[in-house]
């Protein structure tokens, strides 16, 4: 009798056990609604990268950059951030635009970054480009 409860017990522990795993897989795979993406993150800084000035004033700044990005994107998200970094015995800080890009490619942001790097006289455009899962959730 002692044996068969043993079986039982260890049946029902391995059926909990799965159960478990199937729960755990559902919860980690998106649903049929969402994709698979890359978002791509800017940092453009603003200050001129010979002079160190602004090139714009911060709302200027943002116009120009809206220009550019529905020039070669159908959307964005823009957020203000301030940057700095020391080269040397220099403290450099300056406004800085974040950039927020999905639905998209890399050449296309390689594109938009190089009208950046030319309107706002920069060196370089930071970019980051994060796999992530999106999804356009309708409430239903």
């Amino acid at each position: 009798m002692e044996k068969k409860t043993g079986i039982i017990t260890a049946v029902l522990a391995a059926l909990s056990l799965c159960m478990s795993l199937i729960s755990l897989a559902r919860t980690l795979i998106p649903s049929s609604s969402a994709k698979k993406d890359v978002q791509y993150v800017l940092y453009l800084g603003t200050n001129d990268k010979d002079s160190n000035q602004p090139v714009f004033p911060p709302e200027t700044a943002e116009k120009e950059l809206e220009k550019i990005l529905i020039q070669h994107f159908g959307g964005y998200t823009i957020s203000d951030a301030r940057g700095g970094w020391v080269d040397g015995d220099t403290t450099y800080q300056e406004y800085t635009l974040v950039i927020y890009l999905s639905d998209t490619d890399m050449d296309a942001v390689h594109a938009a970054c190089r009208d950046m790097i030319n309107t706002f006289h920069q060196s370089s455009v930071l970019i980051q480009a994060n796999e992530t899962t999106t999804e356009f959730y309708d409430g239903n």
